[in-house]
């Protein structure tokens, strides 16, 4: 929504200082729920395309939206405003290819259920569908999360790698159920690492790299009615770069360097990754 809305901007089909039309019939027009519609209209306002976003009156079109910052130059957003609307964008291709290094793949995971929806919804129908997914190994000493002093390690590190298990599981499963409900071809392959990887990394289609840092922050958990101060990153909320192929060539760079990266860690030092206890 927000890629067809900045569209509509760009080209001048929506002017500037013109008032939107209202979150009941965008929802209706694009077939989503009100959050979707504030969380594209958010997007747009954070590349500096509206203005007036609220829940109450329409956004008005910003007064010089040619001078705004859009697509990978405008500013990073957290994982879960950024990463689902340029994964539903990806799955317009007719082969969608997704290559991702994360701690858990609950970002992805989250995010996969927007293409979905609208693939259910007939608005989207890919022939082809690719995910690999790196992930570390169960075997490792984990860099984070992990206990502040030591004690409690075997229950942060299970309490992980359920997590890690129960995602993983959850997103092969509603991918591939694609094959028999549209009959699109989908493969999705898990391979494990043998590090912590300290940043998160999306590519989609081969034109596009999404990279975020994961940032360590002092938390608390319980265990068995007592607290236990852990080392943790939230990655849901980690900010979102965007980099994308085209004329700029630090971006091309960067995304073709970012593949070379992905499929070294691939071919090489991963192994086979079973998402089970």
């Amino acid at each position: 929504m927000a890629d067809e809305l900045r569209a509509r901007i760009r080209s001048g089909a929506l002017r500037p200082g013109e008032r939107m039309p209202t979150q009941a019939q965008l929802a209706q027009e694009f077939g989503v729920e009100r959050g979707a519609v504030r969380q594209a209209l958010r997007i747009l306002q954070s590349e500096q395309l509206l203005t007036n976003v609220s829940k109450g009156s329409p956004a008005t079109v910003a007064p010089d939206p040619a001078g705004a910052l859009t697509g990978p130059e405008a500013p990073p957003l957290p994982t879960t405003v950024a990463l689902a609307p340029r994964i539903a964008a990806a799955f317009a291709a007719e082969h969608v290819e997704i290559d991702a290094v994360c701690l858990t793949s609950i970002s992805l995971t989250l995010a996969i259920g927007e293409p979905l929806r609208q693939i259910h919804a007939g608005r989207l129908k890919p022939a082809k569908v690719d995910v690999r997914v790196l992930l570390p190994s169960r075997d490792i000493d984990l860099a984070f999360p992990v206990p502040v002093e030591g004690r409690g390690d075997d229950w942060v590190h299970e309490r992980w790698l359920s997590m890690r298990n129960a995602q993983g599981q959850v997103l092969r499963h509603n991918l591939l159920a694609l094959r028999s409900t549209h009959g699109i071809d989908v493969h999705v392959t898990f391979r494990a690492l043998p590090f912590t990887p300290p940043v998160k990394l999306y590519l989609l289609n081969g034109t596009e790299a999404l990279f975020a840092y994961y940032t360590l922050t002092r938390r608390e958990a319980e265990i068995d009615h007592e607290h236990l101060e852990m080392y943790d990153a939230q990655g849901t909320q980690s900010m979102l770069f965007s980099f994308r192929q085209g004329p700029g060539l630090r971006d091309t760079t960067f995304v073709e360097q970012s593949h070379l990266w992905f499929n070294a860690l691939w071919e090489t030092i991963s192994s086979e990754l079973v998402l089970t206890s």
